[in-house]
Formats: structure tokens, C-alpha cells, sequence
């Protein structure tokens, strides 16, 4: 479970655009903050397969990545690119695919790889196309069985955000106005009527959450500090624990949070924290 929003520029306080997102995860799973520095390769290494035919040098980019994968749960890059994901689920059962990338490596390539958010959705979705989803989004060794699951993204820069849902090899995106929220459901219109699972509880584990992230966006210019204590917040559900800062024991923690200033002409500056954010602080970090 997962949530994230984004204010584009002039919705925003000061008129920089904002990221934030909280990355929920098995309890007692490990993630890291980490910088991923620029590199040149023709291939990479993901988290269950190889990935090849890349160009070009990677850029520097700033991670929140479970310590037993490659990708990456959220990131901000050097040219002012900031993407998280969500586990989505769709009519299209993701058991027993062999493996593949997972929503947390199409996290990673396109902040390592794309200078805008455009660009970034355009890496995304052309890997995706060419090698498919698959494989565990899990530590096998510490939930002790697979856990495959769909993903869906928000991704931002500085003038620019875009929202993009998977199922399988099949994807749609849609580009943000000025603000947007996204949470463990199919968020498109089009590509929720056409995708979204008929079993899935939205409207008690993930409804709740989505419309918490959307009042805040709707108070113009939408501040940090208001995203801050969006993202500590517990009032935010239906079923006891499933809030946006999320306390399900043995079930799904958050484990990491981030925001994100992405302003025009400027490095960007992150504020990312591990742990939930109701008994952490924010450490900040600058390109």
C-alpha cells in the first residue's frame, strides 16, 4: 500500500511544485536512502532480470529502496524528476508470470534515465512493453512466498506530472493539470473501467485514503507543511491502521516517506524519512 500527490507550480505554495509520498511495506522490511550515481552501461542488472539496449550516461538520483531489491519505492533525480509507485491489482492476475521488472525498477529507470517527466514516462513505458511485469514485489525470505503485483505511478518535474497505470505489458497515462492523488487502485477513469479488479476492497482500505490526499490539495497553494502532516496523519480510514501514515501489524507499515521541491532552474531538494512519519523526522537532502 502506498500513497502519493503532487501540486504542480503555481497550486503550490511559493509557486514550486510538490512530491510527497508514503511508501507502506511489509513491518519488519529493511529500506534504504541511498544515491545512485551516474554510470555508463549498455545493461543492467534489475531486481529478476537483465535489462539491455540502454544509452547514455544515468543520472544522479536520490532512493527509497527495500534493501533486497534493485528498483526503487520513490526518487527524485538531478534534473528535478520525482516518481513513487503502488501496487495496483486488475482483472488480470499477476500469479505465475515469469519474472520480469517490477514497478519498483521502472521506479529506478526512469529517474535514472529521463531529464523530464515526459521522458520519464516514455522509458517506463517502452521497457514495459518490451520485457513485461513479473516476479515477486516481495522479499520471498521474509513474508516466505511470492507476492506479484501490478503498479501504477505519479511522476513529476518541475512544469510537468503524469499519472500511469499498468496491467501487465498494457498501460495508459494521463497528464495532471495542476494537482493530483493516487493510492492502490486503478485512479484513470478509462483505464479503471477497463481494468479494475471486481473484488478489490476500494471503498474501505484505499477510498478513505485517496479522498484524505485529495482535501489537502484542494486548499490552494498547497503547502509542505500541510503535505507533512498529511502524510503523519491516522484519520484517514475506514478499517482501523489502514491511514495514510499506516499501521496494520504484521500486515503493512509505512516504512519510508518523502517530499519533494521541484522548482524551475533549481536542484531540487528532498526531505525523506525511513520509518513512519509519525515517529520519525525528516532528514533534507540536496543535489
Amino acid at each position: 500500500m502506498c500513497d502519493s500527490l503532487v501540486a504542480i507550480g503555481e497550486a503550490a505554495e511559493f509557486g514550486v511544485t510538490l512530491f510527497a509520498k508514503n511508501s507502506d511495506r511489509p513491518p519488519q522490511e529493511s529500506q534504504v536512502i541511498e544515491w545512485s550515481m551516474p554510470r555508463n552501461e549498455a545493461s543492467t542488472t534489475a531486481t529478476h532480470i537483465t535489462v539491455g539496449g540502454l544509452h547514455g550516461p544515468t543520472l544522479r538520483c536520490l532512493l527509497s529502496r527495500p534493501s533486497w531489491c534493485w528498483g526503487a519505492e520513490h526518487g527524485v533525480n538531478e534534473a528535478g524528476v520525482a516518481i513513487g509507485n503502488e501496487s495496483i491489482f486488475t482483472r488480470l492476475d499477476p500469479r505465475g508470470l515469469p519474472p520480469a521488472l517490477i514497478g519498483m525498477d521502472l521506479v529506478r529507470l526512469g529517474l535514472e534515465r529521463a531529464a523530464t517527466a515526459r521522458g520519464a514516462a516514455e522509458v517506463m513505458t517502452d521497457l514495459l512493453e518490451l520485457y513485461g511485469q513479473g516476479g515477486t514485489g516481495h522479499d520471498v525470505a521474509l513474508i516466505g512466498h511470492e507476492r506479484p503485483y501490478w503498479s501504477s505511478f505519479l511522476i513529476a518535474d518541475p512544469t510537468d506530472a503524469w499519472i500511469l497505470e499498468t496491467s501487465g505489458r498494457e498501460w495508459e497515462a494521463l497528464q495532471v493539470t495542476d494537482v493530483a492523488a493516487i493510492s492502490n487502485r486503478t485512479c484513470i477513469p478509462s483505464f479503471d473501467a477497463a481494468h479494475r479488479h471486481p473484488a478489490q476492497p476500494v471503498e474501505r482500505l484505499i477510498d478513505p485514503r485517496l479522498a484524505a490526499s485529495r482535501a489537502v490539495l484542494a486548499h490552494r497553494p498547497v503547502a509542505r507543511a500541510a503535505i507533512e502532516a498529511h502524510l503523519r496523519s491516522h484519520d484517514s480510514c475506514a478499517e482501523p491502521g489502514w491511514s495514510v501514515c499506516m499501521h496494520v501489524p504484521d500486515v503493512e507499515e509505512t516504512t519510508a516517506s518523502m517530499i519533494a521541491a521541484l522548482a524551475v532552474g533549481a536542484t531540487p531538494t528532498v526531505w525523506m524519512l525511513l520509518g513512519s512519519p509519525c515517529r520519525n523526522s525528516y532528514n533534507e537532502y540536496t543535489f
